[in-house]
């Protein structure tokens, strides 16, 4: 099938033909990877499941527990309330959005045998070298007011690998989002709680973000890797003023350490972008970094990244002859970041990283832009309280996204704390400040946004959830600006 047939089908939320097996019906909903994901809806072969369970041999039955046990079914019923569903100035749109959500969990690690019981999370002897963490959930949207607005989403993760002769690792991870919400989170695996895409699209129009990474590393002394992995990051979106898009990124790594007080680390980037609409990406990037260890908990660090991006010559069309043609322009430019920093490990639960530096980025055409760069961070997860503050600072690339803004600086302050009330209650507070500065189109924006979320365990397969947030991005395009409340309550039952 060609990759525009099943944008079409994700688009259209499960249309995928359903296949009889007796009287059940397993929907099938295509992936990007020709790969299946079943919802299995069938109370007939359940019961025909439970009896032949009942009716087999105690060891049958320890089997069929043993996989059972690695599942875990649940659903949840949320009901959401924003005032500005649109994002938009003027002429705001509230609404009540309702959305009911079965989902399975799956891991290599096993269930306690009791009611909603968790995963381990310690393996076994002979479970390390081989693991699998997967969560997929649909959601049935459904608006009070813009009943035309109802859809379906998806959301789902899967991470896997597998250790051959505790050397040779290959791992798997797959990140599945189709949503309408116009503040999309970041889906890198370095993101912290609230952290978003700076794109963000002023209107509801569904978007299918699909992410699949493979790598391979080889351990060949305690601290020595070699790594090689791959990215495709897929875009789409249903907004006719978005652009859809395509990443294939490969990223080879080596990591080597002399003695047990100084290592190096190289690091390149291959990036093929492909957009509809613009011109496509051939990105280059090679980063190295020196480290010398004063002890096991403190390591200072000298850091160079060197980019290069070279776009399609934009075809212009113009509206009469001219000979010669004029020079078409370039969006090439070259970027080049030194920087020092230093890691400290406090204790076993609190650790924190500092980095500065300059960077400069040089474009073929226009004015060169230059200013600080900065990376400060603190972790804290004890046992009843989990902490997180981050500076971050210089620029950022939003090239796969809503807005595809290109190369921004861009200034972030976040912070994310939680707490342990009492054994089954948790109370979080999440705030945000950014101001990023684009330039196609020029546009300068301050967004910033505060949440409180409480979440209580009624019962041990019933759990209840509560989030209020407000947010504002103040834009020098008077459109773009917007303010933002938003309240969610949900429930979820877990088997």
């Amino acid at each position: 099938m060609g990759r525009s047939k099943q944008l079409q089908h994700w688009n259209n939320g499960i249309r995928g033909k359903p296949r009889q097996l007796g009287h059940c019906f397993f929907p099938v909903i295509p992936s990007f990877h020709h790969s299946i994901i079943p919802l299995f809806h069938c109370a007939t072969a359940r019961v025909v499941l439970a009896l032949l369970v009942l009716g087999a041999p105690g060891a049958v039955r320890a089997d069929f527990w043993d996989m059972a046990s690695r599942f875990q079914v649940y659903v949840s019923a949320q009901e959401e309330y924003s005032d500005n569903i649109d994002l938009t100035a003027s002429n705001k749109l509230d609404d009540f959005i309702t959305t009911v959500s079965p989902g399975l969990k799956f891991s290599s690690l096993p269930r306690t045998r009791v009611a909603a019981g968790e995963f381990r999370q310690t393996p076994g002897e002979g479970e390390e070298n081989f693991g699998m963490n997967g969560d997929y959930h649909p959601g049935f949207v459904f608006y009070a007011k813009n009943t035309d607005r109802n859809y379906v989403s998806h959301d789902g993760t899967l991470n896997a690998w597998y250790t051959l002769d505790k050397r040779l690792t290959f791992r798997v991870r797959e990140y599945l989002l189709r949503s309408e919400d116009p503040r999309e989170p970041d889906y890198s695996q370095t993101a912290i709680p609230g952290q978003y895409i700076l794109g963000t699209q002023r209107n509801r129009s569904t978007y299918l973000r699909n992410v699949f990474e493979p790598s391979l590393e080889y351990k060949f002394g305690k601290e020595n890797l070699l790594s090689m992995s791959y990215q495709n990051n897929l875009y789409n979106t249903q907004n006719s003023s978005g652009r859809n898009s395509v990443e294939n990124y490969f990223n080879p790594r080596l990591s080597y350490w002399f003695d047990i007080q100084n290592g190096v680390s190289l690091d390149y980037g291959l990036t093929l972008g492909h957009f509809e609409g613009s011109p496509d990406l051939v990105g280059h990037s090679v980063k190295g970094r020196y480290t010398y260890r004063f002890d096991p908990k403190t390591s200072l660090f000298g850091e160079y990244t060197f980019m290069l991006r070279n776009f399609d010559t934009p075809v212009e069309k113009l509206p009469v002859p001219i000979f010669p043609p004029p020079e078409p322009p370039s969006l090439d430019y070259t970027v080049h970041n030194p920087t020092v920093g230093i890691e400290r490990v406090f204790s076993p639960t609190f650790s924190a990283k500092g980095q500065i530096g300059y960077y400069w980025q040089i474009p073929d055409q226009g004015s060169k832009k230059a200013g600080p760069f900065y990376n400060i961070s603190l972790t804290k997860q004890a046992e009843r309280t989990n902490l997180t503050l981050s500076l971050q600072g210089g620029y950022t690339e939003d090239f796969f996204s809503a807005q595809n803004l290109g190369f921004t600086k861009s200034y972030s302050a976040i912070g994310a704390v939680s707490h342990h009330l009492a054994e089954k209650m948790t109370v979080g507070l999440t705030g945000s400040f950014q101001r990023a500065i684009s330039y196609d189109p020029d546009q300068k924006e301050n967004i910033w946004d505060v949440s409180g979320n409480t979440s209580y365990q009624v019962l041990r397969w019933l759990s209840l959830f509560l989030s209020v947030s407000h947010r504002e991005d103040h834009s020098s395009i008077s459109t773009q600006s917007y303010a933002e409340n938003r309240g969610i309550f949900r429930m979820t039952a877990t088997y």
